[in-house]
């Protein structure tokens, strides 16, 4: 193949590839990025529902300053329902956060060591999970465990485990996907087998270690287990691309916040208080 020849086959892929590439570009998110930033907050949270959001709380918190809320779009689409700022909804992975939380704070009263590992604390798991006796608790809450994800199974979205046991289940016996501590890959596993950690360590339910030892103290109030400990009517709705019914009252083990206290949680969080 002579160069020429060459050079108009890299010309011919890089174009190829540049517009393959401006076929994946998020649209929506660059039409977002252009358009003049509104002069108030409000303005910016009701142009937020034409970009694909049914609802939107945001809640500030800048130091020095009370705290701001802002809401826009819908609380409940079917019955015409405004958001409004005091709304609960499901946390989701946000849960994540405070199940590291509880973990470190019962390590730090030598209730379990970080070091230690999985295999230490859960002899029946080292034949279902491989490198059990190698994965730290501090490889689990930086997710360098290296087990699969159990919600990355096959059809797990459309037939979800009933329980914490059906969730682990689907991983057991299932190869690494690489050597613990050797990379970072998030897995949902990680956090499951955190929050059996949290109830072992403490003698108490996760979300009842978690109450006792840092919602309470910092008096958040409008933070609970599940969607069973709620008025249903409080939870702001829930929608999913491509599902036009509100699937808020799916029960997926969230636990559930207001927007002010998830801020409080995480204004604590960062400044150590």
């Amino acid at each position: 193949m002579s160069k020429k020849q060459t050079l108009l086959i890299v010309r011919i892929t890089l174009f190829l590839g540049t517009f393959i590439s401006l076929y994946f570009v998020p649209w929506i998110v660059v039409k977002a990025w252009l358009r003049p930033l509104p002069e108030t907050l409000q303005e910016q949270v009701e142009e937020a529902t034409g970009l694909g959001f049914e609802g939107i709380i945001v809640y500030v918190d800048q130091a020095g300053q009370p705290p701001a809320h802002y809401a826009a779009g819908w609380h409940d689409r079917a019955n015409k329902i405004p958001a409004y700022p005091e709304a609960l909804f499901k946390i989701a992975s946000i849960n994540k956060l405070y199940y590291a939380v509880a973990l470190v704070k019962l390590a730090n009263k030598g209730h379990l060591s970080l070091e230690k590992t999985l295999g230490d604390y859960f002899p029946g798991l080292r034949e279902g999970i491989e490198n059990a006796d190698l994965i730290t608790l501090r490889m689990l809450i930086q997710h360098r465990s290296g087990i699969p994800n159990f919600t990355a199974t096959p059809d797990f979205w459309n037939h979800p485990a009933e329980n914490e046991q059906q969730a682990l289940e689907r991983i057991l016996g299932l190869p690494a996907n690489f050597a613990p501590g050797t990379q970072y890959e998030y897995s949902n596993t990680n956090y499951l087998l955190i929050g059996q950690l949290i109830e072992l360590a403490s003698g108490k339910s996760k979300f009842q270690y978690i109450q006792d030892e840092i919602l309470l103290p910092l008096g958040l109030t409008d933070t609970y287990a599940s969607i069973g400990d709620i008025d249903m009517e409080q939870l702001m709705g829930g929608y999913y691309v491509g599902v036009e019914e509100d699937i808020k009252a799916s029960n997926y083990g969230s636990m559930i916040a207001s927007a002010a206290d998830v801020g409080a949680f995480l204004r604590a969080l960062n400044d150590g208080s």
